[in-house]
Formats: C-alpha cells, structure tokens, sequence
C-alpha cells in the first residue's frame, strides 16, 4: 500500500524540512540542497498541448469526489470510492483506492510563514526526489491547473519501501506555494493519466492567512535587534523586517520549542535563563581566548604559519582539521586579539531571545526589554555594523570550524537590498518604544 509506506518517509522529511528550513538553531548549516539527478529531462508548459487544451473532463468528474486538506488550503476530486491516508502535514494529501496499489499524493510547500518547508522550486524536487527516490523521468504532456503557473509532467518510475511503481508527476506554483503532485501505480497507462488530468482540471487553493499575535511596532530600535541576527534569519527563511523573524502563533511555539531543545537543550523559561546567562557571561568567547592563551603560552606564536599544522599534532590529540581550524582560530587571535569573536555570543544572544518569544517562554515585552539591554551592552563594544558582522562571522568560523564565506556573501548581499535592516544607523541611541 503505497501511501502508507510512504507515510513515515513523507511525514518524517516533511517535518525535518520545517525545523532545517525554518530554524537553524545551531547556526551550524546553510541547508545546502543536495544536487538533482543530472539525467533529469523535463518540459515546461503550463499548459496541455493544443490539441488537448481546453478538454472536456465532465464525464470523467462526475464519477469523481473532493478531497481537502485538513487545513482546507487544497481541494481535488479523485475516485469516489478511494480513502485518503493521514500524511502527517495538515497541508499534504494523501489519497489511494482500497487495495492499496493506485494513489496520489499532493504535496504543497507554502512560500511563506511558519510551516515553510521549501525555499525554491529546485528544493521542492529535491525533496520530492530523494523521498520518494523517484528515477526515470521522461517529458510528458502536463495538464492545466487553475491558478497555477509554470506546470510541468514527467513519467517517471518511483520506489516505495523497496517496491518500484510508476508515475506521473507534476509541479507548478501559485502565489502561495510551491506543488508536487504524483500519481502512482504498478503500470500507467494513458487512461490513468487522463484522469489525473481531469483531477487536475478540479484542483482549488484556497490560502490560508496565518495566525500572527506579535503587536509590537517596528521602530528602528527595533529594526536595530533585528539587524543583529538578520543573517540567520535570512538563511531561516524569516523576514528580518518583522519581530523575530517569523509568526508568533501556536504552530511555531510547537515548531520552536523542538528545535530548542535539540539546539539548545532549552526546554522551558529556567533553561532558557540558564542558557542565555551562559551565552552573556560565558559563551563560547571564553572558551577561545583560554584556547588561545594556552597556545601563546606553548609558543605557537613562534611557529612559522605553514608550519603550525604539525605543531599542534604533536602538541594536542587532534585530527588533521581540528588542527587546522585551531591553526585558523590562532591567526584571528594574532590579528584581533582575544576579543575576535565576542559579536559572535552576543547576536546569538539577541537572536536566542526572538526564539524564546516564538517558544512562549518570553513575553513579547520581556523579550523586546531584555533585547533593548543586551543591544546596549553590544553598542559601545563595536563601531560599526561591519565590525559587529565580522566579529559574528569570525565566531562562526571558530565553532563551526569551517568557513564564514556564505554568511558573508549573504551579509553582503541583504545590504544591497531596498529593506537593508542594516541602513538603520548602528550608533542610533537605543530606547524603549513598546
């Protein structure tokens, strides 16, 4: 029964996606897209050829019913005497007949809000292609769907729990999401596909307004928080021209108190004190200049560059990239002294409280007073937003061990934008405005 092989699968990546896409916690990732396969062929229409355009699919609807989406965002009529199987996703559905061996699923990836699980259409079928490991694909004709752009079809062969089946499979978008569409069976033929055309012909969206209970009015000390963490936001998929980032409703406190605690190990107000004391009079600042101290005092500041490598494998238990991101740590603390990455804590720690609001461990006033204190505390500390950002992506550096480039290019490119959060003026005087 294809569905509910797929249900774990499907439900499973859906929610990884939401706490990859939407919550980086860690900070640690980019959510790099994997590669599609490079045999892929497929043709964009929009619509069905001529000779189809436009076709009469009444007969074949009348012996069809709607099925809806829980959340009541997507309607489509499919066999009346088919059931439909619980996904997982309020957003998704899953339709098969009785026997188990002919299904659809409908996928929607909305573009914007808390449940965003997808960035791009690329995303989408990358998501859709490792899922349901689908292989394969050939061009075919796609059919038209009401309000939806860019539809392309393939035939394509698809694998669940081991078995492969056949399909059809269509994308396309509207205004508010991203779709994947598939039907699936142990051999397709032309009449199968001819009503997943006329189930196409019946598709409804109808969006749905998400839920927001922030009320507080984006002043520039406002804007000022939010600049401090906008590149993480950006790489979230949140809009750093709103308070935290994202929607404070129910379904992101859900959201959010998982990625918290498996970022974070925060999992109510105490562990979020505790965490954010930590992160203010400790951090991970700490930890580099005792690093770095202890270093200098070994006579790593003697050691030729090209030559610090082999000094610390045989001064310290460590792999090759260990020692070579040590080696990378030392030469910041060389140029920027033990202070390098203190921007790194301390937008975290700003970023850290706009988690807590969407959790519900904060109220929307406590978080915007303890922002307003710590921002106070960071001003005087840094000259310029590009002193702060530097410092942030040194710190990066140094925990992630890997490089800050792509956060960069991200800094770089959010400050050429019309909303640059980083036009409000970094030494504007900070003060309560809620």
């Amino acid at each position: 029964m294809y569905l509910k092989r797929w249900n774990r699968m499907l439900a499973g990546a859906g929610m990884a996606m939401v706490l990859a896409a939407s919550m980086l916690q860690g900070c640690g990732g980019s959510g790099k897209q994997a590669s599609q396969d490079g045999t892929k062929k497929e043709a964009d229409s929009g619509k069905a050829d001529e000779t189809k355009e436009g076709a009469d699919y009444g007969k074949l609807l009348e012996d069809m019913k709607e099925f809806t989406t829980k959340d009541g965002s997507v309607s489509i009529k499919l066999n009346k005497d088919w059931g439909e199987e619980d996904l997982g996703l309020d957003f998704w559905l899953g339709v098969q007949n009785a026997k188990g061996d002919e299904a659809v699923l409908v996928m929607q990836f909305p573009k914007a809000g808390t449940m965003q699980l997808a960035d791009s259409m690329d995303s989408v079928k990358t998501l859709v292609n490792e899922t349901c490991l689908v292989t394969e694909e050939t061009a075919a004709e796609a059919p038209e769907i009401p309000g939806m752009t860019g539809v392309t079809a393939s035939t394509c062969k698809a694998n669940t729990d081991g078995v492969t089946v056949d399909g059809y499979l269509i994308y396309g978008e509207t205004d508010y999401a991203y779709y994947a569409l598939i039907y699936v069976a142990d051999k397709i033929d032309d009449k199968q596909i001819e009503a997943m055309k006329a189930s196409c012909a019946s598709f409804v969206e109808t969006p749905i307004e998400e839920e927001d209970n922030t009320t507080v009015e984006i002043t520039d000390t406002v804007r000022w928080f939010n600049a401090s963490y906008a590149i993480l936001t950006e790489i979230n998929g949140g809009d750093y021209n709103r308070f935290a980032g994202f929607a404070a409703n129910d379904n992101m406190a859900t959201v959010e108190q998982q990625s918290l605690s498996e970022w974070w190990e925060v999992t109510d107000r105490a562990s979020a004190d505790e965490t954010l004391d930590w992160i203010l009079t400790e951090g991970h600042r700490t930890g580099f200049a005792e690093d770095m101290k202890y270093l200098d005092g070994e006579g790593m500041g003697d050691v030729a560059a090209d030559g610090r490598k082999e000094f610390l494998l045989g001064l310290l238990d460590i792999t090759d990239e260990e020692a070579e991101s040590y080696a990378g740590a030392y030469a910041l603390y060389e140029e920027f002294g033990e202070n390098a990455i203190d921007g790194w804590d301390y937008c975290r720690a700003m970023n850290l409280l706009s988690f807590y609001y969407l959790a519900g461990y904060y109220t929307e006033t406590e978080a915007l007073d303890k922002s307003l204190e710590i921002a106070q505390t960071i001003q005087p500390l840094f000259t310029s937003w590009d002193d702060l950002i530097a410092s942030y992506l040194r710190g990066y550096q140094y925990w992630a061990e890997e490089s800050s480039a792509e956060r960069q290019a991200i800094y770089d490119d959010i400050k050429t934008r019309d909303d640059n959060p980083y036009a409000v003026d970094y030494n504007l005087t900070l003060e309560k405005t809620w």
